[in-house]
């Protein structure tokens, strides 16, 4: 092999090495396998690749490239090692890739700032997101009509539980049993604070923490995947969904049960018909809630505001129409409907990917309730075992509605560009990471061309 084939060939495992790492850190952020396929060959055609072919199984990722036909194919891989929820880097990512495409840094470039990003911390520190965690609980806890002192409750055992959970990350255990620890504890927290004289419902507390184990899930990816044709992935996404949410139930089921034992009562949760006062501090709490889910998760500040203000929107949106009568499912979609429709919208205005929009602003409405009406409703015994399936299948009904309402918003707000069309069509689904335009537009392609043709009449 030549010198000039050697480096070649070495060029172009830069290339794909750098496709890869960018999918990875999009794939554990959440991102759909159809965006995590369609930035990493946009990033592969503006560095000079074409047809580059990329394969994601949730757990993996690999990208491969044949320069010429009777040569031997390149072939790159790389696994994802951990998920964590982290709206920074993924918006970063984001700003490098539209860097790239619009053809503002070159291949060295790009690899030394994805470096940074990726070793690079936050800019708050790790008590702050727990905080956030708590001041999230707090917002849900006034969002179901808990009164100061749920919310102060539900505050305290939040933080307690990311506490722990960060402990037992650490310490490298599985999901499932940080989620069944975490459900243990909020049911124990509530459940020690009303065999005190203080007059609370302890069924607000374990509502709001249930939303807070809810909310890192990824609903959304697992129905986008299915939605968009990656059905490997996508039965990856749910698998893991729902042993997190069996974890949650695991733990709150285990809580209950401890207190039939010892013969604390377990009120049921009931939110009975709404009116204006009662909407005002929903709509509240739901606002606090999305901004402080997104503040937890290292989403940028200029986010947290139009956060709130869109998630309390929809949640006006669910509870004035689950007002006449409607299912709850129903109410929940056409509010992540109207997420979906203006995410893109507000995301283009405070440049984050719309997943940060969609996500953080649909936390709120997690059904935490249906989930703890149905697991009181099981562990009362057999003449309310129906009731309680039923309350459970309502959940899973809400988080389908969600995760549905959201993508239906998108594929209607979402412009196909001419220039991304035949990348759309065949993977079929909106872009929630990633910038549409795949290719540089005729603007920028004019530029260079006048610059060329400067620089070869000088």
């Amino acid at each position: 092999m030549s010198a000039s084939e050697e480096s070649s060939v070495r060029t172009y495992t830069q290339i794909l090495d750098l496709c890869l790492r960018i999918g990875e850190l999009l794939l554990a952020s959440g991102a759909g396998a159809a965006d995590v396929t369609a930035t990493m060959q946009a990033v592969a055609r503006a560095l000079g690749l074409r047809n580059v072919d990329v394969d994601i199984t949730f757990t993996s990722l690999s990208a491969s490239f044949q320069p010429v036909t009777d040569e031997p194919t390149i072939v790159q891989l790389r696994y994802v090692k951990q998920r964590a929820i982290d709206y920074e880097h993924l918006t970063r990512v984001d700003h490098l890739v539209r860097e790239l495409l619009r053809q503002e840094v070159d291949l060295k470039e790009a690899r030394s700032a994805l470096g940074r990003i990726t070793s690079s911390g936050h800019d708050r520190p790790r008590w702050a997101i727990t905080l956030g965690w708590g001041l999230m609980c707090g917002g849900v806890g006034l969002q179901v009509g808990g009164d100061l002192a749920v919310v102060v409750i539900a505050c305290f055992a939040a933080m307690a539980i990311d506490r722990m959970q960060l402990r037992m990350s650490r310490r490298r255990y599985p999901v499932f049993y940080q989620q069944v620890a975490g459900g243990g504890l909020a049911t124990i927290i509530a459940l020690l604070v009303a065999a005190t004289p203080l007059a609370l419902d302890p069924s607000l507390v374990v509502t709001a923490n249930i939303i807070m184990l809810l909310a890192g899930i990824g609903f959304v990816g697992a129905l986008q995947d299915a939605l968009t044709g990656f059905y490997i992935t996508a039965g990856a996404r749910l698998t893991e969904a729902i042993l997190a949410t069996a974890g949650i139930i695991g733990g709150v089921s285990g809580g209950i049960s401890l207190a039939y034992a010892v013969g604390v009562e377990v009120p049921q949760l009931d939110p009975g018909t709404a009116n204006l006062s009662s909407v005002a501090w929903t709509i509240l709490g739901a606002a606090v809630a999305a901004a402080a889910f997104a503040w937890s998760s290292y989403a940028p500040k200029r986010s947290l505001v139009p956060i709130a203000l869109v998630s309390a929107v929809a949640m006006g949106i669910s509870q004035s129409i689950a007002a006449p009568g409607i299912g709850r499912a129903w109410s929940v979609a056409l509010a992540a409907l109207f997420v979906g429709l203006v995410a893109y919208t507000v995301a283009g205005r405070l440049r984050v990917p719309p997943l940060v929009v969609v996500v953080s602003a649909v936390v709120p409405m997690l059904p935490g309730l249906s989930i703890y009406r149905g697991l009181t409703l099981l562990a009362e015994g057999d003449a309310s075992t129906s009731t309680g399936l039923l309350a459970m299948v309502t959940a899973a009904s809400v988080a389908l509605a969600l995760s549905s309402g959201v993508i239906l918003g998108e594929y209607v707000a979402q412009p196909v560009k001419r220039e991304a069309a035949r990348l759309e069509s065949r993977l079929a689904g909106p872009r929630l990471v990633g910038p549409l335009r795949t290719r540089p537009d005729g603007s920028q392609r004019t530029r260079r061309t006048r610059r060329r043709r400067a620089e070869t009449s000088a």
